[in-house]
């Protein structure tokens, strides 16, 4: 079974629909999971984990641990936020920290598979960086990752299209209004990002997972 993760705060957006497709792709079982609206610590550093490699804060993340214990691949997503993963994603990653005490490493051998969404190449990198480098500290097996087109805040804020501090104004100057036409691609529209989905889904149907 695969496991979909999507670390982004908005419920349909471009990490939701990416690894959605990567699923579908993949032609295998799978669930797919949204952190939008859950509530994720970050780890505390108790070190109660160290006793069982379960993690003892209560909240949403505990429900998803479970469901990645039982997944033999894992697809996790988040956004760039500011060129690095944002909070939430950063959290959810951080607290598999309770996995890997006293040589247990409980997702060791799993695949894993890094989604990333930007407007700026370099901070898609990164987050794929670190997506990927959490995933092998568990000693998962990273199988590649996909890089889609996201777009800045600056869009829907309300007052992107005359902000001299924001992106749109960086790449258009001042607009009277946001229109269709100065949008980033939908996801539907992106050739490339569907070109790397339909390859890394079927890469995870072939191994079997």
């Amino acid at each position: 079974m695969i496991l979909g993760i999507s670390a982004s705060g908005r419920k349909d957006g471009i990490i939701s629909k990416t690894v959605k497709a990567i699923l579908e792709a993949s032609n295998s079982e799978y669930e797919y999971i949204s952190l939008s609206g859950k509530r994720i610590n970050g780890c505390i550093g108790c070190t109660l984990c160290a006793a069982d490699n379960q993690c003892k804060v209560k909240d949403d993340w505990n429900e998803i641990a479970e469901k990645m214990l039982m997944a033999d691949a894992i697809v996790f997503g988040a956004p760039n936020y500011g060129e690095t993963i944002n909070a939430l994603g950063h959290a959810c990653l951080e607290r598999t920290f309770c996995f890997r005490h006293r040589e247990a490493f409980s997702l060791s051998g799993k695949i894993g598979v890094a989604v990333s969404a930007s407007y700026s190449e370099e901070g898609t990198n990164l987050v794929n960086m670190i997506i990927k480098k959490s995933m092998m500290v568990n000693k998962m097996s990273v199988v590649g990752d996909v890089s889609a087109h996201g777009y800045s805040q600056c869009y829907t804020c309300g007052f992107g299209q005359n902000c001299n501090a924001g992106n749109v104004v960086k790449k258009y100057g001042p607009l009277d209004k946001i229109e269709k036409k100065h949008l980033p691609p939908s996801f539907e529209e992106q050739e490339d990002t569907i070109f790397q989905v339909n390859n890394i889904g079927k890469l995870l149907g072939s191994l079997g997972v």
